[in-house]
């Protein structure tokens, strides 16, 4: 580079003014190699330099023409990321054996990074070939006629009409650790009631749901723990399937297809479904404070964003478009709490908000740091006003009596001046200054909302602190592949952070969800707080 950040900060219009022509026009072939080889390393991705493909921004689209730095993911596969708890896989039928993924042909769409993942329509299955030793067998036998409705005698003659395998994770008892999976042997009976009716018991199914296609019932190869085991794994763990796949086989000796592990994702996003609907949303909307904030999220492809709302008791994770309808669809009409947020339009129609400080602190130390004179002392000026803001609001709560008339009356004069100096610089040449200006004059009062509740918080680090687990998914996942995976994936999430936030493990509490949900039954209230 020809010029250094002191140089720069001493170019500004009157200066060009006194150079002559000559000089001007060297300085003006410096200043250009400079902005081109700066435009040369802004413009590097990972298709034509050595950045890693994780440094792709999660707006940024691959080039139609780039090959991907590592080998491409076998067809039938799911996403190869460590986090990516949705990816698209073919679900495994109710009642039918799970099959592995097989190899499409090469050819040009398979190839492509356009042509979607998982086997190619007409490719060659492969049946499951493990054979496990049955552990236990349960019968199933049922209760009451169906026909005329009375109790069946248990004495009553019945025969097996169906079975199934179950294969589940023990949990170890006193004096015994690690894991232990068992397969249980299920036969259904039929028996014959009196009025000749004959009745057949079934294993347990939840009703279908238009926005879901993976089953919820009891027909399935996978117990409520070894489900909830594989959810911690894609998750907590950030796991592809394709990983999960193999710590199955390498640590515990069981062989799963990658569709069957991402139906267990997509039916513990289901089973919890009412749970976040019904219980999480409620707390949500009658609590007294509320933390928002949002990311980019990309779901196949096209960008979306990840919506965190978060309190004390409970967190909400929704991904959906950056719009006012996803805030008025989660809040309702019935918040009357207060709402901590970013400086994101739509949350101005709240009447309760207030704004993150932290983000003005970093926004004024990035004008204090500019090359920009004008931008340097309008940024030491706020960082002026928000430290002496923030001292006053700890003082306080750390017990020292307010001034008279209030902190905002005491203060009244600081920030009339930073308000002028704000209404000055609305129209200033400088991007980042006259951006910063008018974000304070849009939501004025949301700033200073702490002088006169000195017990609200100054940060929205509860909702920063929510999303930075699944910001580091992201980079690794590269987001979701299907509507039916998000929904699995924001479900989840939600659950998880929930029972974290109450200090309760939410690992046996979703088995008992699963195991409910699957028998027709209602979900399980979510556990208290730890305490209570």
């Amino acid at each position: 580079m020809h010029l250094s950040d002191h140089d720069l900060r001493q170019l500004d219009e009157a200066y060009l003014d006194g150079l002559t022509p000559e000089q001007a026009r060297a300085l003006l072939g410096r200043a250009l190699a400079d902005l081109k080889a700066a435009r040369e390393r802004l413009n590097q991705n990972p298709s034509n330099s050595s950045r890693p493909p994780s440094s792709r921004a999660p707006w940024e689209t691959r080039d139609p023409g780039e090959v991907p730095a590592s080998d491409p993911p076998t067809p039938g596969e799911a996403a190869e990321s460590d986090r990516d708890a949705t990816a698209s896989e073919p679900e495994a039928a109710a009642g039918e054996t799970p099959t592995e993924p097989a190899k499409a042909p090469a050819s040009d769409e398979a190839s492509t990074p356009q042509g979607r993942p998982g086997r190619r329509p007409g490719a060659p299955g492969h049946s499951r070939t493990q054979r496990l030793n049955s552990d236990a067998d349960r019968t199933h036998a049922p209760s009451c006629c169906r026909g005329c409705g009375k109790p069946l005698n248990p004495a009553a003659p019945s025969r097996a009409h169906t079975a199934r395998y179950a294969i589940d994770l023990i949990q170890p008892g006193a004096g015994s650790t690690g894991l232990v999976l068992r397969q249980t042997k299920h036969t259904y009976l039929e028996c014959r009631c009196a009025c000749g009716h004959v009745t057949q018991a079934e294993p347990g199914r939840a009703e279908d749901e238009a926005e879901w296609t993976v089953a919820l019932t009891e027909w399935h190869l996978a117990g409520p723990t070894l489900v909830v085991f594989i959810c911690f794994l894609t998750q907590r763990m950030r796991l592809s399937r394709a990983r999960v796949r193999e710590f199955l086989l390498d640590w515990l000796g069981l062989e799963l297809s990658t569709a069957t592990i991402n139906q267990c994702v997509h039916e513990g996003g289901r089973a919890v479904a009412p749970v976040v609907e019904e219980q999480i949303t409620a707390t949500i909307r009658t609590i007294d404070l509320l933390h928002a904030d949002e990311t980019s999220w990309k779901q196949h492809g096209r960008l979306l964003w990840l919506w965190v709302f978060t309190c004390a008791q409970a967190t909400l994770f929704v991904v959906g478009k950056r719009s006012v309808e996803v805030v008025r669809e989660v809040l309702g009409t019935a918040f009357t709490g207060w709402l901590m947020s970013d400086g994101f339009w739509a949350y101005r129609e709240l009447d309760q908000r207030l704004r993150c400080l932290a983000h003005l602190i970093r926004k004024a130390h990035g004008l204090e740091e500019s090359l920009e004179r004008e931008a340097q002392r309008f940024g030491a000026h706020l960082l002026e006003v928000l430290e002496t803001v923030i001292a006053a609001v700890y003082e306080v709560r750390s017990g020292a009596p307010p001034p008279a008339g209030g902190l905002r009356a005491h203060h009244a004069a600081s920030l009339k001046t930073l308000l002028d100096a704000c209404e000055r610089h609305a129209d200033s040449r400088h991007e980042k200054t006259r951006a910063l200006a008018r974000e304070l004059l849009n939501d004025w009062d949301t700033f200073w909302v702490v002088l006169d509740h000195p017990d609200l918080p100054l940060t929205n680090n509860e909702a920063e602190r929510a999303l930075r687990h699944w910001v580091i998914a992201r980079r690794i996942g590269m987001g979701t592949r299907t509507d039916e995976g998000t929904r699995a994936f924001a479900n989840l999430a939600s659950v998880i952070e929930t029972c974290r936030k109450r200090d309760r493990s939410p690992w046996p509490y979703l088995a008992e969800v699963i195991r409910a949900r699957r028998q027709g039954h209602q979900a399980p209230p979510l556990p208290l707080p730890a305490g209570t």
